[in-house]
């Protein structure tokens, strides 16, 4: 055996159910991340409130971890850089939010951002000067 864990053609070994404890929500919660927010590590979190030293993670929850510890990344890109469903990634991160190991940040929703005209207008004023 040469220490490969997984085969190129037929995929890891370790199936996403196993990865996720067999649940495909986040959290009891029901915590929903979209794929555009944002996740940056907790720099006061790491035992959480359960206790839960990170080193007793899952690989693919420090795998994340360390996809966050150097700069805030969304959930698609997490995905993309671990290698891993999104629907995986997902149930991961509320792990990882419940445990306070990361902070999540929600998109700012389209209803809530300045109008058009109201920004034409500031940079018209500000061209003005």
């Amino acid at each position: 055996m040469n220490g490969q864990w997984y085969d190129a053609e037929a995929g890891p070994l370790v199936r996403p159910y196993a990865m996720t404890g067999g649940r495909t929500k986040p959290g009891p919660h029901g915590v929903r991340f979209d794929l555009i927010a944002l996740v940056v590590m907790d720099p006061e979190g790491g035992a959480g409130t359960d206790g839960v030293a990170e080193s007793l993670l899952g690989p693919e929850h420090r795998a994340l971890l360390r996809l966050c510890r150097s700069e805030t990344q969304s959930v698609a890109e997490l995905a993309a850089d671990a290698d891993l469903p999104v629907g995986v990634v997902r149930v991961l991160l509320g792990d990882l939010l419940e445990g306070g190991h990361v902070k999540v940040s929600r998109p700012v929703p389209p209803a809530q951002l300045p109008d058009e005209r109201i920004l034409r207008e500031v940079i018209e004023g500000l061209r003005a000067l």
